[in-house]
């Protein structure tokens, strides 16, 4: 049975991989599916809670959270993709570079990724954001370097595995230079497990985004974030709940989103797997 078999006997991946769609098309289409104007303000209406106007309610600007929320889904997964293709290169090419030299280049690199590994997530991402500024881009950047350590372990690992193999050491008899061993025989076996620490790093990054905008150090307004509106909206919490509640959910619903997908990636492509019906 192939992977996609797999993947659709998964309930659960399914539901994630609807929603990821969703959110994509939300993203996409946001200039003709949000109602308003993400940054229209009525302060007559601040707070306003839902109704046949506004269907979410309004903010504390009198903005409608229904835009707000559909235009946020563009921030959420231009982090969230963009800082997954640099954690994952990042990470593929020192994690290369330090299971296939060995020797104390290998040493160097991985103890100054421990380092790194033992900083706090979310204080790492706060000196990286620090340096770097604010603003989507660089919330981007800190987010994908934050992640490089992680992948760079991942895949140092697997080369070490790899290396050791058989058919690996039969190649290396023949004559394959590196690059070809490379090409050949362990990126392939690294690439399907990449794909699903991917996956699942987008819901990280989706959350970290809006760690950092909650903070005030991610997305700055008037730039709709999810992270963001939450911020503004805990002051009134207790007087029009929905402000907070309904971009919290939304955050709440994309990284769910992922994860279930991700964990039926990991399922589908499980190497132990293919050979079951």
């Amino acid at each position: 049975m192939n992977a996609w078999a797999r993947f659709r006997r998964n309930r659960l991946a399914l539901v994630g991989l609807a929603l990821v769609v969703l959110l994509a098309f939300s993203a996409l289409l946001a200039p003709w599916l949000a109602p308003y104007d993400p940054t229209r303000q009525s302060l007559i209406e601040k707070r306003a809670r839902p109704g046949a106007k506004y269907l979410l309610g309004a903010d504390e600007f009198g903005r409608d959270i229904l835009s707000r929320v559909i235009y946020g889904a563009r921030v959420a997964l231009v982090v969230g993709v963009l800082s997954s293709a640099i954690a994952l290169v990042g990470g593929l090419l020192l994690g290369v570079v330090a299971g296939f030299a060995g020797a104390w280049l290998d040493a160097v690199m991985m103890r100054g990724l421990e380092i790194l590994l033992a900083f706090p997530y979310l204080l790492l991402a706060l000196a990286i954001v620090a340096a770097l500024g604010t603003g989507t881009l660089n919330t981007t950047i800190a987010v994908g370097i934050w992640g490089v350590p992680a992948v760079a372990r991942i895949v140092r690992g697997s080369v070490l595995a790899l290396r050791e193999t058989e058919y690996v050491g039969a190649a290396r008899a023949l004559g394959a230079p590196p690059p070809a061993l490379l090409r050949r025989h362990i990126l392939p076996n690294i690439v399907p497990g990449l794909i699903v620490y991917g996956t699942l790093f987008m819901a990280n990054a989706i959350l970290l985004e809006a760690a950092l905008s909650f903070l005030g150090l991610g997305v700055q307004p008037p730039t709709a974030s999810w992270g963001l509106m939450v911020s503004t909206g805990r002051d009134v919490l207790l007087v029009a709940p929905h402000v907070a509640t309904v971009p919290g959910l939304a955050i709440m619903v994309a990284v769910l989103a992922f994860n279930l997908v991700g964990d039926g990636l990991r399922d589908a492509l499980d190497p132990r797997l293919r050979g079951s019906v």
